[in-house]
């Protein structure tokens, strides 16, 4: 049976990195009807923490990456690592190294300055010692290679590792030895991981050998980059699930975001559903070259996700986010669900993520500020721009409340506006007044919203137009 599995360390939050590794290994295993697991790797017992883990696990459920089986902690697990280090110390496959981290220091010194290779083949592995840190014996003199489903055959020289370490004690396991007991326990058959672990391989296939273990099949995904190709990290922006979460990307547009990072169905879609996913995913279609996390393309596809919701549904995903803009207006809203629905409908487009909601609707709830000479079109006179206000306030006051929807205010406005030499004479003015925006919707929008009453309000109008409506 195909098993693959994550295997995040809980010592910081939730990387986008991990998660894309922790898609591939998700998709893979359902495409070929097999199991995905989760592995907590806590053997770092000194940085690992309980609230890391929990970030892992929530970013895993919002994404809705779902693992089978429990899941693993490797801290539960310490008496089947040392079942495995005592027996490859009683073969004689590894051994106690008595030297100390001074010691070790030292040696590394001398060999910098004599640019020798630093590595530590230990004068004590031959000896029957019963403390110290348990290192690998390391005789391997030929190059190691193993097929990767996606780099290809790869070779690295093991002798350069030196007798490398096992573990600090029977108990505490390091990296490299529990990953490779527990992929045994666990029958992994896939370990599809980034390609930082490739140095990696050679040392846990060396253990696997040691202990008599079938190796799995690798598969070494192209890292994340930045626009700038350098390895992603928070100089690019955010990097955890959470701050996604919390800019207000959609799970299902990260999910389907992810998943094109490295891969490709080798088609022109974009937009694929989780289904489709499943089944087209192969990892002979994943690039060998690093993949760039395109901020700009998560924006776009996490608006198209967006577009795609009901107005109800919108506003719950939105409420979050707005609710500050609600606080002082509650009483004062009628029918306030519907105000909120008609609001989120008319910006829906025009949205990349959830947190521009506040910033792109506050002038619904509230008296818009703006500097004032935004009201001018290009260069009309203070005179003409005192004009078009009135000539606004003349129209919108005989349209009857009963005709007071988007379709009528449109096209009575438009047929205003054709008397001037721009349409933007009239329109620009009316819109910076109700919005107090550079970019808006239309004012037949805003309007429609608005109400009649606070639409009038609104217009800023005066015989001073050099004062009353340019001062700032």
């Amino acid at each position: 049976m195909i098993k693959t599995r994550i295997a995040p360390s809980p010592t910081g939050n939730f990387h986008v990195g991990t998660a894309r590794t922790a898609l591939f290994n998700y998709l893979f295993a359902r495409h070929h009807g097999g199991k995905f697991l989760l592995r907590i790797e806590d053997t770092d017992y000194e940085r690992s923490k309980k609230k890391f883990e929990e970030d892992i696990i929530k970013g895993l459920t919002w994404l809705k990456i779902e693992w089978d089986e429990t899941i693993i902690r490797q801290s539960e697990h310490r008496e089947v690592y040392a079942t495995y280090l005592h027996n490859l110390l009683e073969t004689g496959k590894a051994f106690y190294c008595p030297h100390t981290e001074k010691k070790l220091e030292e040696e590394k010194n001398g060999q910098i300055k004599n640019k020798a290779p630093l590595l530590h083949r230990c004068d004590a592995r031959d000896k029957l010692l019963d403390k110290g840190v348990i290192r690998f014996k390391n005789n391997e003199k030929l190059i190691k290679t193993f097929d990767d489903i996606i780099k290809g055959q790869v070779g690295i020289f093991p002798a350069p590792f030196g007798d490398f370490v096992l573990a600090k004690n029977t108990r505490t396991p390091l990296y490299n030895f529990a990953v490779v007991v527990d992929d045994h326990e666990t029958r992994i058959s896939h370990v599809i991981r980034g390609e930082d672990h490739l140095p990696n391989t050679p040392k846990q296939i060396l253990i696997q050998e040691a202990l008599g273990f079938a190796r799995p099949q690798y598969a070494h995904l192209p890292l994340l980059l930045g626009a700038d190709r350098s390895k992603l990290s928070k100089r690019h922006g955010a990097t955890s699930i959470q701050e996604y979460r919390d800019e207000g990307y959609l799970a299902d547009a990260l999910f389907n975001f992810l998943a094109l990072l490295g891969w490709n169905p080798g088609t022109e879609q974009e937009i694929f559903s989780r289904t489709e996913l499943v089944e087209l995913f192969s990892l002979d279609r994943v690039q060998k070259s690093g993949a760039i996390f395109d901020i700009v393309k998560l924006n776009w596809m996490n608006n198209q996700y967006i577009g795609k919701k009901l107005p109800e549904e919108l506003t719950m995903l939105a409420m979050p986010y707005i609710s500050n803009l609600l606080q002082d207006q509650k009483s004062k809203i009628k029918n306030q669900n519907e105000y909120i629905e008609k609001i989120l409908v008319l910006e829906q487009p025009r949205i990349n993520k959830l947190s521009e909601l506040p910033e792109k609707i506050e002038y619904f709830f509230k008296e818009p500020q703006y500097e004032k000479e935004l009201l001018r079109w290009k260069s009309m006179s203070d005179e003409k721009l005192q004009q078009s206000l009135i000539h606004a306030t003349k129209i919108i006051e005989n349209i009857p409340e009963e005709h007071w929807n988007i379709k009528y205010i449109e096209s009575t406005l438009l047929k205003e506006a054709e008397t001037y030499n721009n349409r933007g004479e009239l329109l620009w003015p009316l819109r910076v007044a109700l919005s107090g925006k550079k970019a808006s919707p239309s004012p037949f929008e805003i309007m429609a919203i608005l109400g009649k009453q606070t639409t009038l309000r609104r217009i800023p109008q005066g015989p001073k137009p050099s004062y009353d409506i340019m001062k700032k």
